[in-house]
Parts: C-alpha cells; sequence; structure tokens
C-alpha cells in the first residue's frame, strides 16, 4: 500500500482534507493531512513561503516517510514543489490537483490574472498583519460554482485568512518540475472557475511539468467539499504505478 500526503489549499487546513483521505485510507493506504505553517488557525500570518514549505519538509523528516505520494491543492502546488526540491528521495510521484505549477524564480501571483493581484493587494493592505481572505462572492461564484447556497456557506465559514506574502514570495528550486526526475501527475476537474477558463489550470500550468499523466473529472475547485469521494478516486487513479 502506498504512502499519501495531501497537501491543501489557501485558506484551508489540513483538517478539512480528512472527508478525502477516509476513502483512501479505507483501500488500505497511509495517509497524512499536515497543515502548512501559517494556515493553522493561530500561526503568524506574515510567514513566508519557505517557512510553509519548510513545514512541509519538516513533518516529512520528522515522521521519515518515504515513497511519497505528495499530493497539492492550488496553492499547494507552491508547497509539493518546493518539497521535492528539497526532498528529492523521498517523493515517488508529485500529484497535482488543480495546483500551481512554478519554475524557479516565480510566485504565484505570476500565475494568476491580473485582477485576483490587484483584489488581494487590497485585502492584504488593509490587514494588520498581510493577510488575506477571499471576499465570500468570489467562494461562492468561483470557487463553489458546482455546490448550492447552503454548503458554499457551511465551508466558507471553516476558511480562515491566508498569508500573503506565500503568494507574493518566489520559490527557488535547483530545477524546474519538468527537469525533476520524479513522476508526476495533473488532477483536472473540468467546471472550476476559481481562476478564468481563458487562464486555467490545464494546460496552461499542467504542461509545465513536461511529462505527466493527465486525470480529469467533473467538478469545480473545491471538490473536497462538494465530492470528496470522487476526488479520492482520482488522487488514487493519479498515484498509482
Amino acid at each position: 500500500m502506498a504512502t499519501y500526503v495531501l497537501v491543501h489549499g489557501a485558506w484551508h487546513t489540513g483538517e478539512l482534507m480528512e472527508a478525502v483521505a477516509r476513502p483512501i485510507r479505507d483501500q488500505g493506504h497511509d495517509v497524512h493531512t499536515p497543515t502548512i505553517a501559517g494556515n493553522r488557525p493561530h500561526d503568524d500570518r506574515r510567514t513566508g513561503l519557505e517557512a510553509a514549505i519548510g513545514s512541509i519538509v519538516a513533518f516529512i523528516e520528522d515522521r521519515d516517510l518515504t515513497d511519497i505520494i505528495l499530493v497539492g491543492h492550488s496553492y499547494g502546488g507552491m508547497i509539493i514543489t518546493g518539497t521535492a526540491d528539497r526532498l528529492p528521495g523521498r517523493i515517488r510521484r508529485l500529484v497535482y490537483w488543480n495546483a500551481f505549477v512554478p519554475n524557479d524564480g516565480e510566485c504565484l501571483n505570476d500565475m494568476v490574472p491580473p485582477h485576483y493581484v490587484a483584489l488581494f493587494d487590497s485585502i492584504s493592505a488593509a490587514s494588520p498583519d498581510n493577510a488575506v481572505m477571499l471576499p465570500p462572492p468570489v467562494w461562492r461564484e468561483a470557487f463553489m460554482n458546482d455546490a448550492d447556497g447552503a454548503m458554499a456557506q457551511a465551508s466558507y465559514e471553516k476558511l480562515n485568512p491566508h498569508p500573503y506574502a506565500t503568494f507574493t514570495d518566489a520559490i527557488a528550486l535547483s530545477a524546474n518540475p519538468a527537469d525533476m526526475e520524479v513522476a508526476k501527475s495533473y488532477i483536472n476537474f473540468t467546471e472550476d472557475t476559481a481562476l478564468p477558463q481563458s487562464l486555467g489550470w490545464h494546460p496552461r500550468l499542467s504542461e509545465k511539468l513536461g511529462l505527466f499523466r493527465l486525470v480529469q473529472a467533473p467538478g469545480g475547485h473545491e471538490v473536497c467539499f462538494t465530492n470528496p469521494a470522487l476526488l479520492a478516486q482520482k488522487i488514487i487513479e493519479a498515484g498509482r504505478d
């Protein structure tokens, strides 16, 4: 059986991945759902990208995990890319689930449309600690477009402010993802409108992986809430040998 580490996206915690982890565990796999530094409820929101990556590196090293299928959602793509660069011998496969794929020297904001950068800049500037929170209409219409209003509201109440420096810090890599000697997969949920589909996740970002396995399914950006069982199935398909 395999070892999975599921790395959440912005505004989330590892706890919100548990509904996805359970069906994978039910098939006999070992599944971990850490929370990235800066995303725990009482963390310092001034946390930068290097510290965020370092927290997942430390999680893996502290538990001596090896032969890992490392899954990253959205912002989590930044984290798994940096983790694989620092711990290449411990990772069996990288799985990007509607996730950012950075090359050396890029930041997350380099890969989003200008209107999002302007929105995040204004929100962070008004916060006391450089944090950003999604406005509820953006969450409801762009992130939870495949959910009803009640689910969108209930899931929004589980989110927490995100450290904006992790969006603006450039990542430092010894090799770009396409050149990493690790197997890679990309899971694309086809109704995901968290990014405009004219500037979407696949193929724009997925093709930065070089050689990779593509797994697709219907759904929006937050299938960890709307259809965790389907997401679990697709993670297994993406991670299998």
